[in-house]
């Protein structure tokens, strides 16, 4: 296994370790709104902006997971059929286009923070940037994760003829 593997995958648990936290947080602010509003008529200011910051980092890391580890939506219609050896070559040929996205998605997502740079959220007051920064991290780890695949000539498990399709 390569350095640059290794890395990837110490990376892949920690966004994992990170996803589940992030979770945990959103689900107990979330249930705190609802019991003190509901049982206690006491309306807490920064939950549910809290809760949507972290949906958003939720969502994005978790998008950059499935590159990682292969849950991410896909067509293999066209690549089943395929020789091995084509069919090897296509999936390096998509993983490279996957970090193409990954690295204008950084860019754009970079972009974003600097356009919004100084902003506040309006309800806890935290830098607007820490949420638009989602996106960049967001596309950094696409094209980290989807290089890795296409160096190591990672094949989708998820497809293939030898996959019984439903």
């Amino acid at each position: 296994m390569s350095v640059f593997s290794r890395i990837s995958t110490a990376l892949a648990r920690l966004l994992g370790v990170l996803v589940v936290t992030m979770v945990v947080v959103m689900t107990c602010a979330l249930g705190a709104q609802v019991l003190l509003r509901y049982a206690f008529n006491i309306t807490l200011s920064w939950s549910e902006e809290l809760s949507l910051g972290l949906f958003t980092w939720t969502v994005l890391l978790t998008s950059a997971l499935g590159v990682r580890e292969g849950f991410h939506v896909r067509m293999a219609l066209l690549l089943d059929p395929m020789p091995a050896a084509v069919r090897r070559e296509s999936e390096r040929v998509i993983h490279l286009a996957t970090c193409a996205v990954g690295l204008f998605l950084a860019w754009a997502g970079w972009r974003y923070v600097a356009d919004t740079r100084g902003a506040v959220s309006a309800a806890i007051g935290y830098p607007i940037e820490l949420l638009h920064a989602s996106a960049f991290v967001c596309g950094l780890l696409i094209a980290v994760f989807a290089l890795e695949s296409a160096l190591s000539g990672k094949v989708d498990e998820a497809s293939g003829p030898e996959t019984e399709h439903v």
